[in-house]
């Protein structure tokens, strides 16, 4: 349960809001079908603004540049982005009818940063600036945008201090720009120097350095990178996204060669219209839209022509260095290290890597600061938040463990699932689906003084979307997967879908059945059978015998005894086709059961079938208490590292050794047997009689003197009569590890 993981987070942020203003925060960002498929089949997506079409051209030539663009981008292979704001909702991609409304629209505003809380509030339309498409880029998760040219510091900007949004947001987004430079009404190098102290990262495109001026391919300026083609310039977003700085690159595209011979004319045409605008007090937004319609009318259309060849230009280019990226990033794994990510090259004959399918839960966790809870009325205590889910709680030890898992699941497209995907920007959340229209999974437990689960409240609806034609997208991972790992919240289909195909290519599968309700989930169907190892607790244990119609206790048995016993039976017919079933108990520890070898538990599946290998009874459990007679045995393990001791013995006469403790390394195990046996020497010389068939013993785990921990440990075979060792049989004494 997820109230019982450590609460390491500090209290993030507290927000009290009504659940229909959740829900309509929700609905204030819409993804496009064709853009959020080709998102999760991790094909190739770009970003393109739309202001070109709200202010940038005059209808319908504005209608009919937009459509060219989409089409230039689809002819690369790629999926366009349209971005824009339509009566208070952000899309990402637009269907056909939305750019007409777009591009008709006489009442749209300029929407950058600052404008979206308005526009937004006031169920407005609007074009997105660079600021503006930026920022639903990143939060639909495309990489690459594309434009004609971004804002800069104005002329005279060290006094008007009118510097363009586009450039702090390129200091705070991590998106790839792809454009032809800075506008050239703009002063272009102190833009460089802002730019820079933005921390963005500047490189042009092609063979020189030389900074573009949109119309123009030279500005008199230098970029402080180059990138001879896409393949470069995907390297550079790569390395760009695997620091994890939040911020951007700016990519500057000239125009090509064959449109910039009007470059002068469209200079000196620009110069005449900025001292226009001045002349009439037009400032601020409106600057852009007036120059560039003056210097059409000046240039008698060649600016606008120009304009449309370095967009096409730009498409063109991004579009290849979207592919680019994307082929690049399949081939790429990212691990953590030193709270970066360090891209590593995939090498086809290397491990495959584990696979881990399962939930992902924002959890509120309240805890109250008495000892009882006044019902009715409000009650003193702290709240957190924490991020939880089985499957994401795996995925993220396996990621910090050094291992790099890939994680399938789903999330909303609220605030819950940014804070989620910041937070597990450590992890491969490239399979993490974003669904629009759904609310992230979120728990809220309300525990007492003593930490005691009082209530629990879960919204856990969306994981039902983890659904198998999902999770079949991600087949060539899943086949060549090391292990493949599953939750309880995932759908019997996918859980089906999953098994069958871990059957079919050998592959073990780890099942975490989450709480009782769903541990049964693999058993209502032979799919469990395919299972390599189970973690249950004693309720989930016995769900999953009794959708196997099997025996269980009417009551979940209270003394330590019974829990024993009670959970090594329940482990017995499961046993039978998986390698290993551990128990968790809570705080008496973890029961191991699997198949003895070497004085431990063997964990590795074996390839052959493990049913027709084993004997018939291959766990005993007596009735007074523990007696095991075959080649399985179970450990009650504390939850920390593991140390074994062994003294070599072999009561049995079967050929199997072993007593296994776990605790932290330098700890020492204080051995304590029930009578008639007080002491390990006591126990290895005289195996116990008729009266005490009990096979336990209570090990207090200390360092330096210090109670650490306890565990229970068992030794198989230390039966009576036919089973005890002859008499005067050697024994080693108690060894240290």
């Amino acid at each position: 349960m997820n109230v019982l993981w450590k609460l390491s987070t500090p209290l993030w942020r507290h927000i009290s809001t009504s659940s229909s203003r959740l829900k309509k925060c929700e609905r204030l960002f819409k993804v496009h079908s064709s853009v959020a498929e080709a998102l999760a089949g991790q094909q190739p997506v770009v970003a393109l603004e739309s202001t070109i079409i709200t202010h940038g051209m005059p209808y319908p030539r504005n209608l009919s540049t937009a459509k060219e663009v989409e089409a230039m981008v689809r002819a690369e292979g790629v999926t366009p982005a349209t971005v824009a704001v339509l009566e208070g909702m952000v899309h990402v991609g637009l269907s056909e009818d939305e750019l007409d409304f777009l591009a008709c629209s006489k009442t749209a505003l300029k929407v950058s940063r600052r404008d979206l809380p308005y526009v937004i509030s006031k169920g407005l339309s609007g074009g997105t600036t660079v600021s503006g498409t930026m920022i639903a880029a990143h939060r639909a998760g495309i990489p690459v945008f594309v434009t004609g040219g971004i804002g800069g510091v104005h002329r005279d900007g060290e006094n008007s201090l009118d510097v363009s949004a586009d450039l702090s947001e390129l200091g705070r987004t991590p998106i790839a720009v792809v454009s032809a430079g800075v506008k050239s009404i703009l002063d272009i190098g102190r833009t460089l120097e802002f730019l820079e102290t933005q921390g963005v990262c500047v490189a042009t495109y092609g063979e020189t350095k030389s900074f573009p001026a949109f119309f123009s391919r030279e500005s008199g300026f230098t970029a402080p990178y180059n990138v001879l083609n896409a393949e470069e310039a995907a390297d550079l977003i790569v390395g760009m996204l695997s620091l994890g700085l939040q911020s951007g690159l700016l990519l500057a595209v000239p125009i090509p060669v064959k449109h910039a011979a009007v470059g002068q004319q469209i200079e000196g045409a620009i110069q005449i219209a900025v001292a226009e605008a001045r002349q009439k007090g037009i400032t601020g937004k409106y600057v852009t839209p007036f120059i560039l319609q003056r210097v059409s009318e000046l240039t008698e259309g060649q600016s606008l022509q120009a304009n449309i060849a370095l967009i096409h230009n730009n498409a063109k280019v991004g579009s290849q260095i979207a592919r680019a990226l994307s082929e690049r990033l399949q081939k790429t794994e990212y691990r953590a290290q030193g709270g970066s990510q360090i891209h590593e090259e995939k090498n086809q004959g290397s491990q495959s890597r584990t696979v881990v399918i399962g939930g992902v839960n924002v959890d509120f966790i309240a805890k109250g600061t008495k000892k009882k809870f006044l019902y009715g009325q409000t009650n003193p205590g702290s709240v957190f938040q924490s991020f939880g889910g089985v499957g994401r709680n795996v995925a993220d030890c396996l990621s910090r463990l050094g291992h790099k898992p890939l994680f399938i699941s789903a999330i909303g497209t609220d605030s819950h699932s940014d804070a989620v995907l910041n937070y597990c920007k450590h992890m491969d959340t490239r399979a993490v689906r974003r669904l629009q229209g759904l609310r992230t999974a979120t728990y809220c437990a309300v525990i007492t003084e003593s930490g005691e689960l009082n209530l629990g409240l879960g919204d856990m609806d969306i994981h039902s979307q983890i659904k198998e034609q999902y999770v079949s997208q991600y087949e060539e991972h899943l086949s060549s997967a090391s292990l493949l790992v599953l939750d309880g919240n995932i759908p019997v289909s996918t859980i089906d879908y999953v098994c069958s195909l871990a059957k079919k290519h050998s592959i073990p599968v780890w099942y975490e059945p989450t709480d009782a309700d769903k541990a049964c989930k693999p058993f209502v169907s032979e799919s469990w059978k395919a299972l390599t190892y189970t973690s249950p607790n004693l309720a989930e244990l016995c769900t999953m015998n009794q959708t196997l119609l099997l025996p269980t206790p009417k009551v979940l048995p209270s003394s330590l005894e019974d829990v024993l016993g009670s959970a090594a039976a329940l482990s017995r017919p499961l046993l039978e086709h998986l390698c290993c079933v551990m128990v968790t108990l809570g705080a008496l520890g973890v029961l191991v059961c699997g198949e003895h070898d070497s004085g431990t538990v063997n964990l590795q599946p074996q390839k052959h079938n493990r049913a027709c290998s084993r004997p018939t009874h291959f766990l005993s459990v007596s009735q007074s208490l523990c007696t095991f007679q075959s080649r399985y045995v179970s450990l009650c393990l504390s939850l920390s590292q593991p140390r074994r001791w062994s003294d070599g013995r072999d009561p049995a006469g079967t050929g199997y050794r072993h007593l296994c403790a776990h605790g932290p390394s330098g700890s020492t195990p204080l051995l304590v047997l029930p009578s008639p046996h007080r002491s390990m020497s006591d126990c290895g010389h005289h195996p116990p009689r008729p009266s005490s068939c009990l096979a336990m013993a209570q090990a207090n785990l200390h360092m330096d003197g210090v109670l650490i921990g306890w565990v229970m440990m068992w030794k198989p075979g230390l039966g009576y009569d036919h089973n005890c060792p002859k008499k005067g049989k050697p024994y080693n004494n108690f060894l240290s590890p």
